[in-house]
């Protein structure tokens, strides 16, 4: 056989392998079983012969697996078919393979070295121990390149061509030869050991809980991330910002006259009706208030707006409201005015109580 045609042929198998994209990275260990031909270098003076191999194997990245093989061929003699010539021998092979998703078989490539032994007899004519036996082992090496399917069931299959060097210096047969090179055509099995590992989903966002924006804690109608008074009470009165706010009952109609704190009989009907709603709801608390204008001294307008407090409590109190839910009479002199007391009418606003609502 011609090793430099056979050389050539495999260097140009080679060079034609396509690359592709690889797939999901499966590191599971797998068997493999091999079944082909041995095309013996025809310098071995050997038949061309069927041989078998075993071996264990995994892929260690996405494209690359690396085999460990046996192998076994047992060829005859093409003059003396009675010689018997064996050989065994072990390999580390590196495949690169060109995996493109979506597809059922995909190429590879090959180099491998090894280590195989040769039981070789020949004719020892006439000595009594004819036939002799020569046994010897040497450093192998092997190039290749093959078809693989995928690994996603549970046997897969791998067609190969190799070339193999077998640097065996001391054959009988051939005296005067330094290597063979070999080559080898098989199909094989390849039988994935466990379940393949799937991809663990990622885990599922915990639920957000409702944001702030969405709670409304003390129940006041706005929600926990405006309100700045997180412990407001029911019934209070409030405001964009979740604080009470005071709320200012303004008793019109009940005026006094200037300088007077006796209720005036228009008055009466207003904290008659002021009474009854109080009556209606006795949840309600509030605060009795008494107001000046700005004429006289602080301190004489102090006095005056706590006595006309004190007829609107009294008034209350007589007439069926519990002084549990009132708070005052407070005075507070000229110091709320609600108009300007540059004119009789502002004055005579300002002249005033009220009751403000204190839940």
């Amino acid at each position: 056989m011609n090793k430099k045609l056979l050389c050539a042929a495999m260097l140009c198998g080679l060079g034609v392998a396509q690359a592709a994209s690889a797939q999901e990275f499966d590191d599971r260990w797998y068997l493999t079983g091999s079944t082909g031909f041995n095309l013996q270098d025809s310098d071995r003076t050997t038949n061309d012969a069927p041989f078998l191999g075993l071996g264990l194997g995994k892929f260690i990245s996405p494209n690359w697996s690396l085999d460990g093989e046996l192998n076994y061929q047992n060829p005859n003699f093409d003059a003396n078919k009675d010689l018997n010539w064996s050989q065994y021998g072990i390999s580390l092979d590196l495949r690169r393979h060109f995996i493109q998703e979506g597809r059922g078989w995909n190429p590879y490539i090959l180099a491998g070295l090894g280590y195989q032994r040769s039981e070789e007899e020949f004719d020892n004519f006439p000595s009594p121990d004819s036939p002799g036996e020569r046994e010897d082992g040497n450093l192998a090496a092997k190039v290749g390149v093959g078809l693989q399917t995928t690994l996603d069931k549970r046997v897969g299959v791998r067609a190969e061509i190799a070339y193999r060097a077998d640097f065996d210096d001391s054959s009988v047969a051939a005296p005067d030869e330094s290597w063979f090179g070999d080559v080898l055509a098989s199909v094989g099995v390849i039988i994935p050991l466990g379940p393949k590992a799937t991809v663990a989903p990622p885990p599922a966002p915990a639920p957000a809980g409702p944001s702030c924006a969405d709670l409304d804690d003390d129940g006041d109608g706005v929600n926990n991330c405006d309100d700045r008074c997180p412990g407001s009470q029911a019934g209070q009165t409030i405001g964009p910002d979740g604080c009470p706010v005071p709320v200012s009952i303004d008793l019109k109609g009940v005026n006094f006259d200037f300088d007077k704190s006796t209720l005036r009989p228009d008055a009466v009907a207003i904290l008659s009706e002021a009474t009854e709603i109080l009556k209606r709801y006795p949840d309600l608390r509030v605060e009795v208030a008494g107001h000046t204008d700005s004429v006289g001294t602080d301190a004489y307008n102090q006095g005056l707006s706590e006595r006309r407090a004190k007829a609107v409590y009294d008034y209350l109190t007589s007439n069926g409201v519990d002084a549990s839910r009132l708070v005052g009479p407070n005075g507070y002199g000229e110091s709320r005015p609600i108009d300007t007391n540059e004119t009789a009418e502002g004055r005579a606003r300002n002249r005033r109580t009220e009751l403000n609502v204190q839940n």
